[in-house]
């Protein structure tokens, strides 16, 4: 009791919330961090994903290639990446961007593929363009499993993050790193708390926003398909 009492004081502190280590200026950079590289990961790869997805071919090369990204652990590529361009931001921002790709083009590949088949043709059937039937059909019904893609990739960024304050970049892994130095063991878990309550927030909030974009009809529908994260599929299964 007297750990988590010492916890409680470190929060109420007022001095842990102002100047550069106080709280908002951490959770600031933690966030700006995360924004930078799942938006990064975004533009590279929905717009791969979703390409593939819709011509129905190289998915496998390209789900493969993006899981490098995951097979390499972020910490291996924060120390590569270290020796090439040195401390600093730069550093994090390619672990996390390549830790935030892989689950986006599963998705977004997968979604696309599996829409229903004879969706398509009836939309072929009403004259409508492949880039038509692309983006009236095979997105909107194809949006839960991209949405969840993105939301997979921003909750592991929030969580992985922590890693930038080993390159003497900020954000909440400051707290876990200097405490960890310091044998400050009542600010390393403060700081763990923060990162579990941010990639709780993010959870929930991208959530809601994936509740307001989905229609209801095609919500329900993947909700009894059970269409969630789905893992990389072979070569052959995506030819």
């Amino acid at each position: 009791m007297s750990f988590l009492a010492d916890v409680v004081r470190w929060f109420a502190d007022g001095s842990h919330w102002q100047g550069t280590n106080g709280i908002p200026n951490r959770l600031s950079e933690h966030v700006i961090m995360t924004l930078a590289a799942v938006v990064t990961a975004a533009v590279i790869a929905l717009p791969t994903g979703i390409g593939l997805g819709h011509a129905n071919r190289g998915g496998g090369l390209a789900i493969n290639l993006a899981n490098v990204g995951r097979a390499i652990p972020s910490f291996a590529i924060l120390v590569l990446a270290t020796q090439v361009v040195g401390i600093g931001a730069v550093p994090a921002y390619c672990a996390l961007v390549a830790l935030a790709v892989p689950p986006m083009v599963t998705n977004s590949f997968i979604g696309i593929r599996d829409v229903d088949a004879e969706v398509r043709q009836a939309a072929r059937g009403m004259g409508m363009t492949g880039t038509q039937v692309l983006r009236r059909v095979e997105l909107p019904m194809a949006m839960p499993m991209v949405l969840a893609g993105v939301r997979t990739a921003a909750v592991q960024v929030v969580a992985t993050a922590t890693i930038a304050a080993l390159v003497a970049w900020g954000g909440l892994g400051r707290y876990i790193i200097d405490g960890l130095a310091q044998r400050d063991f009542v600010q390393v878990f403060a700081g763990a708390v923060l990162v579990a309550a941010l990639s709780v927030a993010t959870e929930v909030a991208l959530a809601l926003l994936q509740r307001v974009l989905v229609p209801a009809g095609i919500r329900t529908r993947v909700s009894d398909k059970n269409e969630t994260f789905v893992a990389p599929v072979p070569v052959a299964e995506a030819a």
